[in-house]
């Protein structure tokens, strides 16, 4: 039995709530600290640990509760320990748009602080790699948050 340093009740919720839940729950954890989900939705098991596995966090046990649902603990991990200094979201915006705009907010940034851009443009990963490689930026993370969309951490060094 693992305990819990939060605990979030999304019963009565169906898919994705509870994922999206979890995400905004688990972003706000200090790395290793561990959140209870409560759901009784039947997709969310998929959901989470297909969540888990493309950002780092780790769903420790899962538990059939008496009170109806299942109990999901999950860990935040390291690859999700990311901090951002700004965050751009740029879902719905087509390509190259995201990396036009990340080169103007990265350009009025300080050494060392990270850049959290968020994209559902289907070109964004090949478009991050290549400019991280050709310009002093490290691409620290990249994580998927959902069906097609990413968050990439940009480091300006």
């Amino acid at each position: 039995m693992h305990t819990a340093n939060v605990t979030l009740d999304m019963k009565g919720l169906t898919c994705p709530g509870p994922l999206l839940g979890a995400k905004r729950m688990v972003d706000e954890l200090d790395n290793g600290q561990v959140m209870l989900l409560i759901s009784d939705c039947p997709g969310t098991r998929d959901d989470l640990y297909a969540w888990a596995r493309q950002t780092g966090n780790e769903v420790l046990q899962t538990e059939k509760l008496a009170e109806g649902g299942t109990g999901y603990y999950i860990r935040k991990g390291t690859a999700a320990a990311c901090k951002a200094n700004v965050t751009l979201d740029m879902r719905g915006v087509v390509c190259p748009g995201p990396i036009v705009e990340a080169k103007k907010l990265i350009g009025g940034m300080q050494s060392g602080e990270v850049l959290k851009l968020i994209s559902n443009c289907p070109g964004t990963q090949a478009d991050i790699a290549g400019w991280t490689a050709a310009t002093n930026l490290a691409l620290e993370a990249m994580a998927q948050i959902a069906a097609g969309e990413f968050e990439f951490y940009i480091r300006k060094r």
